[in-house]
């Protein structure tokens, strides 16, 4: 059974986090819907908060049991009074017999009580002494012999070719280089080329964490300036896919799963759900996803950076 809040703060984000923050919940369950957008104002007059309405599966209510029926209670049944016997004007002439008087009961005479004997005291009774068992000696347990411990295999680091001078690849790593330079990063990035004017970068080193940002949003801009600087500079249009520690990888699995939760959701309810905002790729990879699933459509709504996926039950 569906239920749904209705919260306030001052962006979206805030809203929605104050919704999950009252239900105990995450993301992945519930969904929401913008009521109201939010506005700063003038130098904070007229400020207005961000309204969402967030929906979430709550447990079924188990009906009550039936009460119990009590006994039927019989009712007894009428006992008929006995018939009056009539008297006849004989017997009723007859006069009463007077009883004898009765004799009051004298008094009984005091019995003169005998002093009884003292009673001998019981013989104490002689206690039992327990005898202790002797205790059967146990047969010693025999000690486990301890597992070998298992060593982690070190993975294999990958080797990356050096760049060669004057290629796309070189211009794509100095460009991304000299960003994280300022951004006052160390990580070091390496291009290859995927194929069909496709490039990936892949960024070593440490901090990556920072680089990667809140779902990715950092390293989505990466990406988006190194496409944006680079093909200004080459013949034709290349496309980047900048990466850092797997993260686009584990990322499409969490949308698949995801995507998979929902549409069960829909497909039990028999209602459409509005997913969060994503960008381009991320509601790529949910229309993917459920493309070949039954009784299951998708589509887009809304305008950047507010595109959602809708999830519709068909017959």
């Amino acid at each position: 059974m569906e239920k749904s809040i209705i919260t306030t703060g001052k962006t979206i984000d805030a809203a929605v986090e104050a919704a999950l923050a009252q239900l105990g919940l995450t993301r992945d369950d519930v969904t929401y819907q913008v009521i109201t957008l939010p506005k700063s104002g003038f130098l904070g007059i007229g400020a207005v908060p961000a309204k969402v309405q967030v929906t979430y599966e709550a447990p079924d209510l188990k009906p009550a049991a039936p009460a119990e029926k009590q006994p039927e209670v019989k009712p007894e049944p009428k006992v008929e009074a006995a018939p009056r016997i009539a008297l006849s004007s004989a017997s009723r002439s007859k006069p009463k017999t007077q009883k004898p008087a009765e004799k009051k009961p004298e008094a009984p005479k005091p019995v003169e009580k005998k002093p009884e004997a003292p009673k001998a005291a019981p013989a104490p009774k002689a206690e039992k002494k327990l005898e202790p068992k002797p205790e059967k000696p146990k047969a010693p347990k025999a000690e486990r012999a301890p597992k070998p411990e298992k060593k982690a295999e070190p993975k294999a680091e990958r080797t990356y070719a050096p760049a060669e001078p004057g290629s796309n690849e070189e211009k794509i790593e100095q460009f991304i280089k000299g960003l994280l330079e300022n951004m006052g990063s160390k990580a070091v990035p390496h291009a290859w080329s995927d194929g069909d004017n496709s490039y990936r970068v892949e960024l070593t080193g440490e901090g990556l964490g920072f680089l990667i940002g809140r779902r990715g949003e950092t390293l989505d801009a990466i990406q988006h300036l190194a496409n944006y600087a680079v093909n200004r500079s080459v013949d034709g249009h290349v496309r980047i896919n900048v990466d850092a520690e797997c993260y686009r990888e584990k990322r499409e699995d969490s949308l698949r799963r995801y995507a998979r939760k929902k549409a069960q959701q829909v497909l039990k309810n028999r209602r459409r759900t509005t997913l969060e905002p994503m960008n381009a790729y991320e509601r790529h990879v949910i229309h993917a996803s459920l493309q070949d699933m039954d009784n299951i459509t998708t589509h887009s709504t809304g305008t950047e950076p507010n595109r959602r996926v809708v999830i519709e039950y068909v017959r």
